[in-house]
């Protein structure tokens, strides 16, 4: 829930992770070093991280410094008596609200799915009453190997749930495939679906109750053939996090997302399309909204015509012309209704140069309310990263925000949707106080004729 201090213009964030006892298992893997950020990020949010770490994960990190990010002791040995004593291994695992394995090493895989309890870390999960987030990281060969994909499949069929991994470069030189541990965001967004992280559904009486609030989000993908598309690079993660905080504060929350890798955010529902046509017939079906962000990368253009067939590289033939079309215009088709338009429409403006000047003219040529302004060069890493830096422009003029990770960047968007409601509302009733002032009937005072 999203709520605002009185006394001061910061948003106060309540997460959805405030007050929940995570425990971590951290396998052995050089993945392992970012589970320090992990830690960091949780306990800024409010949870309480108990750690258990298996002992090849101490040869990559070492639990005196995950002790100092947990402020609490780091449990490693099954046999040790004065751990056994005060907590013990069916404690760590049954006080917890959930389990988090990172990295989940092809080794720890195979245990589980073996039912093996061997040490601290596999005697914890199969003690467990609850089912645990994985976060495979290992390297890509080891990942694909038919072993481990049959282990993975049997955790899949006992109801375990996975996040990750994601393709890229090794930490070994030449290597590269499926195989790095997702980013931290993506770890804790995937955490906020797990059973007993949430609440029991969106606040009934948060700032937002009642209202119904509409956000795109992702790209879009629009089809040249079977096999190729046109794109923008967008991860979806800004868009998902003003989804989940939108739901934080009370509001019911329709998320239409584009093809992202990014899991469903808790307590919103979430329609999947792929292409501009589609985002803006779910957009139209989701109406009315007393909210509409726009925050989808939806693509300019698609072809005017898709190919039946792959598209064939012929020899000695020049490339094969692409008859583009504009995309239809959802956000400035929405922010000009004439009726039912969305009482605020916010607009996203991604920008490489001139960022402010470019949101200013989109703000007048759209038609919306507000629009949030990025700058996406390469340089910045906003697009797929987990930080952004953010302009918010109205007609007025605009404010800068500083950088900061993409969910407190949703709070405090969200934190400025009450702002505008709530003053919303004190209007309203000043002029309703106004009208029934003006509505009194005037009684003249008859002149009492003296004799």
């Amino acid at each position: 829930m999203l709520k605002k201090d009185l006394n001061s213009s910061q948003p106060v964030v309540e997460a959805f992770v405030k007050n929940k006892r995570i425990l971590l298992i951290i396998g052995g893997g050089i993945a392992a070093y970012k589970c320090l950020d992990l830690i960091r990020r949780l306990r800024e949010r409010g949870a309480g991280v108990r750690v258990v770490m298996t002992r090849a994960a101490q040869e990559f990190i070492t639990p005196l410094s995950v002790s100092a990010l947990t402020n609490d002791r780091v449990f490693s040995d099954l046999f040790d008596l004065d751990d056994e004593r005060e907590i013990g291994h069916i404690r760590l695992s049954r006080e917890a609200d959930a389990i988090i394995v990172a990295p989940a090493t092809s080794d720890l895989i195979a245990k589980m799915a073996g039912g093996h309890a061997n040490d601290l870390a596999t005697s914890v999960l199969l003690a467990s009453d609850k089912a645990p987030l994985l976060a495979p990281a290992m390297n890509p060969h080891m990942w694909l190997n038919k072993a481990t994909q049959r282990n993975v499949e049997q955790l899949k069929a006992d109801g375990i749930a996975f996040v990750g991994p994601e393709t890229g470069e090794m930490a070994e030189r030449g290597e590269a495939g499926p195989g790095r541990l997702v980013e931290t965001a993506e770890l804790i967004a995937a955490l906020e679906t797990m059973p007993g992280m949430s609440a029991g559904g969106p606040a009934a009486s948060g700032p937002l109750s009642g209202r119904h609030v509409i956000v795109t989000s992702g790209p879009t993908h629009e089809p040249i053939d079977p096999v190729r598309y046109i794109a923008n690079r967008s991860s979806g993660k800004q868009g998902h996090a003003i989804a989940a905080a939108a739901a934080r504060a009370g509001a019911r929350v329709t998320l239409i997302s584009g093809p992202v890798s990014l899991p469903d955010p808790r307590d919103v529902e979430t329609w999947h399309v792929e292409t501009a046509a589609e985002m803006q017939a779910a957009v139209a079906g989701a109406l009315p909204a007393d909210i509409a962000v726009f925050c989808a990368a939806v693509a300019d253009w698609r072809v005017a015509e898709q190919g039946g067939q792959k598209i064939k590289k012929e020899k000695g033939a020049p490339p094969p012309a692409l008859n583009l079309v504009a995309n239809p215009d959802i956000l400035r088709t929405v922010a000009t209704l004439k009726t039912g338009r969305p009482r605020l429409v916010v607009g996203f403006a991604a920008e490489t140069e001139n960022v402010l000047a470019h949101a200013q003219a989109k703000l007048a040529a759209k038609g919306c309310d507000l629009i949030v302004a990025n700058d996406v060069s390469a340089a910045k890493g906003v697009m797929g990263g987990d930080r952004n830096s953010v302009h918010l422009v109205t007609r007025e003029g605009h404010i800068d925000w500083p950088e900061m990770s993409k969910e407190d960047v949703a709070a405090k968007l969200v934190d400025e949707f009450v702002r505008r409601f709530s003053e919303s509302a004190f209007s309203m009733t000043d002029k309703a106080k106004r009208a029934m002032k003006s509505d009194k009937p005037r009684h003249k005072k008859k002149k009492v004729r003296k004799s």
